[in-house]
């Protein structure tokens, strides 16, 4: 039999390994009562259901049935033995573990604990001979892209010997066998080096552990013609599951809820000596589900205002095609997608190189949802100032709006063409649905035309739709903490909802409120059930009532104000967006006057945002 470890060293890392600060290193937590939450890592959720108890040491998801102490969380998220978990866990908190000899020696190390440490002592090989002279070519293409030693040392940037058995020779000197290192991608079956006369980049996994490499072509005669070329797939690397610059960004990711996505491993290199801390970028692959659960689990679950993804792509018809597709997987992300788009085509490596570093933040800074640079791009091409135009504009935007599978979703989407178009928001949604409906393409006939808002009967919106997610708080709110809004109901109006259900009931709280003079009567509810006859609003005014609003803990006026301000938010949004729409379609020569009028508008409407932006986030004026 092997050798096992010493009961009291095991005991010792469970006592010293903290379950919250090891599981907080993979997911995002946030304190609830005397446990903390977070969205699960082993299934794939959007509302959190993890629960990890710091008091006791434990960790369960209510949603898969995961659960156990610390060593059972690393060996699940981490795919080891229980041995190899308790290693793992003793490097990490400083333990040094003693081996008892009465069944035999110590046993070697598992595969994975194997591998881990070859990759590591040839990251370290690398970094060292990119300070060789062979390595000059490789030095040479930093320098020219504004990369000093200090950078290349910071990320570990390395180079591989072109004779192509160097780091074979390095490796089996320190005990590894020729098999072990084939598995792990480092060498190949013929018994060359993976990787030759190349710059490298070290790519790690969340516990910083580099699981891979990813290299570039520097020299003409490098057989392989590809300009990148990433480890294989092995039991460390999956290509799907990694992102390059995670080890440095995971925490301001889960600090500041935001990751940037860049194409290169010199553009995350750029951005995070500019001061963009939260830059990544996918290794060897496109951006996909796997990636954006990472990321997901990372930030944790938050509302429209507190996360983002910002996706830097050209502004060329490439760029637009992959801002297309991300926008079709874009429901794999709770927080608000960004496209952050460098008008002159320049990536953030020669955007900082030609611009300096200040130029890159201003193009994160300058980012733009998703679903309006998407939009945008295709109502360019019409003249929207046409009414042949916009209904063009509209049939070739709906099929993108009707494609999104998160059905919840797509009302907000139509409601937002709807804006950017200055169409009927119901002709709009018809079209989408209609769309949506022609299956493989057997068209179907318009539906009878609505009646006006002030006809039909709101038809109740979906508690699930977060597009609605701050007009429904602001309506809870509204409805069970009515004594705790100010004057004019602290500047909110109809007008700032977009679902006329909601409106509807504001237009209520409004109207009982100015009838009794106050809205802080025990007949509130009743009340508001009374102002009108209409049983879907009733209905609504009831299930608001009841529905507890996000904050855990007392309501405060603070609360309600950011909630206003949200709201109001959304609303200056939306207006700023068609003003910009207005002025990127008014000539200034030909319309000076309507030109100035609009800016001057948008000057206001900016500067009313700013004051909303911080109040939303809980500071009063």
């Amino acid at each position: 039999m092997a050798g096992r470890i010493n009961d009291d060293d095991i005991a010792a890392v469970r006592d010293r390994a903290k379950v919250e600060e090891i599981v907080g290193s993979y997911v995002s937590l946030r304190r609830s009562g005397g446990s903390m939450v977070g969205l699960c890592p082993f299934h794939d959720e959007k509302t959190p259901s993890f629960n990890v108890n710091p008091t006791r040491g434990y960790y369960h998801c209510f949603g898969c049935g995961e659960g156990g102490d610390v060593i059972a969380f690393v060996q699940k998220i981490e795919s080891l033995t229980f041995v190899e978990a308790i290693e793992r866990l003793a490097d990490r908190v400083g333990i040094q573990l003693r081996y008892t000899e009465e069944f035999g020696p110590r046993p070697e190390p598992g595969q994975r604990m194997r591998l881990l440490e070859a990759h590591r002592l040839a990251a370290e090989f690398f970094v060292e001979q990119l300070t060789t002279p062979d390595a000059l070519t490789a030095r040479q293409f930093l320098a020219q892209r504004g990369f000093d030693r200090e950078a290349a040392e910071r990320f570990g940037v390395g180079f591989a010997p072109r004779g192509g058995r160097e780091l074979l020779q390095h490796l089996r000197a320190r005990g590894f066998r020729d098999t072990e290192l084939v598995t792990g991608g480092l060498i190949r079956e013929a018994g060359y080096d993976f990787f030759r006369g190349r710059l490298l980049w070290p790519i790690r996994d969340t516990g910083k552990s580099v699981v891979g490499f990813g290299a570039r072509r520097i020299f003409d005669d490098d057989r392989v013609a590809a300009k990148y070329l990433n480890t294989p797939e092995t039991p460390l690397y999956k290509k799907s599951q990694v992102l390059y610059g995670l080890d440095l960004a995971r925490q301001q990711i889960a600090k500041k809820s935001q990751a940037v996505i860049v194409e290169g491993y010199t553009d995350v290199m750029a951005a995070h000596l500019s001061g963009v801390d939260t830059a990544v970028a996918s290794c060897g692959t496109a951006f996909g589900d796997d990636h954006a659960r990472l990321l997901r689990r990372l930030m944790g679950n938050h509302d429209a205002f507190h996360g983002e993804v910002i996706f830097t792509f050209d502004g060329d018809a490439a760029g637009q095609a992959a801002a297309i597709k991300v926008f079709n997987g874009d429901q794999n992300f709770v927080t608000q997608t960004y496209v952050a788009v460098e008008p002159t085509g320049l990536d953030p490596c020669d955007l900082r190189l030609q611009h300096g570093e200040a130029a890159v933040r201003e193009l994160v800074a300058r980012r733009v949802p998703l679903y309006r640079f998407v939009m945008t791009n295709i109502l360019q091409q019409h003249d929207l100032d046409r009414a042949d135009g916009r209904l063009a504009a509209l049939r070739e935007a709906a099929p993108l709006v009707a494609s999104i599978r998160d059905t919840s979703m797509v009302s907000g989407y139509a409601r937002e063409l709807a804006g950017l178009l200055g169409m009927d928001p119901e002709e709009v949604r018809r079209e989408v649905l209609r769309t949506a409906s022609r299956g493989g393409g057997n068209s179907q006939p318009d539906p009878a035309p609505s009646p006006t808002r002030q006809d039909r009967t709101p038809s109740l919106p979906d508690p699930r739709d977060r597009s609605l997610s701050v007009e429904r708080e602001t309506a809870k709110l509204l409805v069970q903490h009515p004594g705790l809004f100010g004057d004019g109901w602290d500047g909110i109006s109809e007008a700032d909802f977009t679902h006329p259900a909601y409106a509807a009931v504001f237009g209520r709280v409004a109207k009982a409120g100015a009838l009794v003079g106050t809205a802080t009567g025990g007949d509130w509810v009743q009340q508001l059930q009374g102002i009108d006859p209409d049983p879907q609003v009733s209905s609504l005014v009831v299930e608001l009532a009841v529905e507890p609003v996000y904050l855990q803990g007392q309501v405060t006026t603070r609360y309600v104000v950011a909630y206003s301000a949200k709201l109001q938010l959304l609303s200056a949004m939306r207006r700023i967006a068609e003003l910009k729409s207005k002025l990127q379609r008014t000539n200034p020569v030909e319309e000076p006057t309507r030109y100035n009028q609009m800016f001057s508008e948008l000057v206001v409407l900016e500067s009313t945002r700013s004051k909303l932006q911080t109040r939303s986030l809980g500071a009063l004026d």
